[in-house]
């Protein structure tokens, strides 16, 4: 059993989005929010938090979501044809957590989204959104580790963190992004764009202690894993994981519909990191 490290104000400045690791190991599922409408994408963050999820990650739908693989590119298209923009997602943020058309939801939510999508909308503009909406944090994963102050400062003010990603290929750099980690360290376990794989064999174990050496926040993987026992695999090793593809292709597969499906997934998931 891997031992939890304690989130300290230094470290994660006493973030809500660091509190999902307070029970002890996190799952954190993502949707593409508006896929396939944003009634259904309300309904599914709803249930997830039911079932057990610690953290949910909205994407903000964009046409060119060079981190995915087709099965959230397909996602990001279908909701962007559902006429789903930012605005959108915005209110259905509102929505879920003011409970206007159902329980609320008080767990963290995090953006997962790119800089253009951010950047035409205007940061001060977006994190100021961002705020009222009742978000947590944003991950920008075309954001550079050397490029980040051009969003963190202004993400800071409006009390949101910016996720630090770190890669397979991050070498000496992962201390250096560790070391000014806000929330939780998003670890990428595999080279590549998302996507479920049927192993993962990056030493994620070596990975996670370079970021422990430079930081006390908890750091959560992310990219490939598909199954409750890659999960718990990802769990022993760090903080958390986290599941985007596998329950995005149950929406795809079943629409309107994937309430049931996509939360049987995340409540298996989420079982077996708990059970860490």
């Amino acid at each position: 059993m891997t031992s939890q490290n304690p989130v300290t104000a230094s470290s994660a400045r006493s973030s809500h989005t660091a509190s999902a690791f307070a029970r002890g190991k996190a799952f954190i599922p993502f949707i593409t929010c508006g896929d396939p409408d944003l009634q259904t994408s309300a309904a599914l963050v709803r249930s997830f938090a039911q079932a057990g999820a610690d953290l949910i990650e909205l994407g903000i739908p964009f046409s060119d979501p060079t981190a995915e693989g087709v099965t959230i590119q397909d996602a990001n298209l279908r909701a962007l044809s559902a006429g789903t923009t930012t605005d959108k997602v915005f209110e259905l943020v509102h929505d879920l957590r003011e409970g206007t058309n159902g329980p609320a939801v008080d767990i963290p939510l995090a953006f997962m989204t790119y800089a253009n999508v951010v950047f035409s909308y205007g940061t001060e503009r977006f994190c100021a959104a961002a705020e009222e909406a009742g978000i947590d944090a944003i991950i920008l994963p075309d954001v550079p580790f050397e490029e980040k102050g051009d969003f963190d400062a202004i993400a800071r003010q409006h009390g949101i963190d910016l996720v630090s990603l770190i890669a397979p290929t991050s070498n000496e750099r992962i201390r250096m992004i560790a070391a000014e980690a806000a929330g939780f360290v998003y670890c990428v376990s595999s080279l590549g764009v998302t996507g479920t794989r049927d192993a993962i064999t990056t030493d994620i174990g070596s990975m996670v202690e370079l970021v422990r050496e430079a930081t006390d926040a908890p750091v959560a993987v992310g990219f490939g894993i598909s199954t409750p026992e890659q999960a718990a695999q990802m769990a022993r090793l760090s903080d958390g994981a986290i599941v985007g593809s596998a329950i995005v292709k149950l929406i795809a597969e079943h629409g309107r519909d994937a309430v049931g499906p996509a939360s049987e997934l995340v409540c298996a998931m989420a079982q077996a990191v708990h059970d860490i």
